[in-house]
């Protein structure tokens, strides 16, 4: 193991909220420790709002940025912070993307040929364009919901991220799955 490994490791068995002093202090490594810490999460977060490696990605890193350019002074509450910005990040990316492709397919643009790609591959594209499709329609706190659900959140961590009581955290979820199931049926009878 290299010294600088070995520091890396030093690091990310501190706290988040010493890390975060750390680095509000000066010290570039902290902030590396914190982002190798939160990033699978963030970007899996991403990954599901957005569907496309690339994009979260990219997102991912202007979470982290975020963070690094105006770094939280209370600790205890950083990946609450760090799940709700990605959460807003990506469903604003794929609201963005929505309107994208309805000014392109009503200008004839972008249209997706699919010609070349196997069975498999269009239909995975497909349904992940509903899925999108619905979750950009449905209100943002619900699409919220269901995306960090999906990414393994549990009911705690969901209330801390989303600012609500844990005990109400169920309702809410089962509101949001309502909501996603009647938007996506009402979608299709519309085709």
């Amino acid at each position: 193991m290299s010294e600088d490994d070995a520091f890396v490791n030093a690091v990310t068995s501190l706290s988040d909220a010493v890390l975060l002093q750390q680095f509000v202090e000066g010290d570039e490594a902290s902030f590396e420790a914190l982002f190798h810490r939160h990033y699978d999460l963030v970007y899996g977060v991403l990954f599901r709002l957005t569907g496309t490696r690339e994009e979260a990605e990219d997102l991912a890193q202007e979470v982290f940025l975020k963070l690094y350019d105006r770094p939280l002074r209370r600790a205890e509450s950083l990946s609450g912070w760090l799940y709700r910005v990605a959460t807003n990040t990506g469903y604003n990316a794929l609201k963005a993307a929505q309107r994208r492709l309805k000014r392109e397919q009503q200008g004839g643009e972008g249209l997706i040929q699919v010609d070349d790609l196997p069975e498999e591959e269009v239909t995975r594209r497909e349904t992940r364009q509903r899925v999108q499709a619905v979750l950009a329609r449905i209100p943002a706190r619900s699409a919220k919901l269901l995306v960090l659900r999906q990414s393994g959140f549990s009911y705690q961590e969901l209330a801390e991220i989303i600012g609500v009581a844990p005990s109400s955290i169920g309702t809410l979820l089962a509101r949001a799955e309502e909501a996603f199931a009647a938007t996506y049926q009402a979608m299709h009878e519309e085709k």
